[in-house]
């Protein structure tokens, strides 16, 4: 008997089909940064901003960056001249141009900068073109300073509405107004006994 119970223990085994182990994969979800950081949130205590503790938090960080030292950099603050100046303002304009901003280079151009010490004083007709003026006063600023070595050079922005352009029409008035820069130019005219 046992035998045969013993067979028919094999017999059932041969008949019995192996079943292989089942592996089963997991995929995680995707999780958003924000649900993230909201679970982040939750876990850390909220503190009223009125509470002692919180004046302890704010104690504790004040300590934690006392030990920082600010590291103390040396920009460069080289001497420069007024023509200096005057060039690299006048190829700042000119990159402008060529970028297409044709206000702001001919803001740049109304007049010409004057310079004392480090500061450059620029005159303008009107508070609006002093605005546009502003709008990219930081980027000239920028590239002065790199182009100068000196980065002790500010801008200042002064508005005279009493700045006329004169314009020069006839060849009177255009002598008149060469005369005016140059005086000699009467002189080469009596010189020669040159006609207008």
């Amino acid at each position: 008997m046992a035998e045969s119970s013993l067979q028919n223990a094999e017999s059932s085994l041969q008949n019995a089909e192996v079943e292989e182990p089942k592996v089963e994969i997991v995929i995680p979800p995707i999780v958003k940064k924000s649900e993230i950081a909201s679970s982040l949130a939750m876990t850390e205590p909220k503190v009223s901003a009125f509470s002692i503790s919180s004046i302890r938090a704010k104690r504790e960080l004040q300590e934690s960056t006392k030990g920082f030292v600010k590291e103390e950099v040396h920009l460069p603050t080289q001497a420069f001249t007024e023509t200096e100046m005057l060039l690299q303002w006048s190829k700042y304009a000119q990159r402008l141009s060529d970028k297409g901003h044709k206000i702001m280079e001919s803001l740049l151009l109304i007049s010409d900068p004057k310079l004392e010490g480090t500061t450059i004083t620029h005159e303008l007709p009107n508070d609006g073109s002093k605005i546009e003026f502003e709008t990219e006063k930081l980027e000239l600023l920028g590239y002065l300073r790199g182009k100068l070595h000196n980065h002790d050079i500010t801008i200042e922005v002064v508005v005279n509405e009493k700045v006329e352009n004169k314009f020069a029409f006839t060849p009177i008035d255009k002598y008149n107004r060469l005369n005016e820069i140059n005086p000699n130019l009467d002189l080469l005219k009596k010189t020669f006994d040159l006609d207008l």
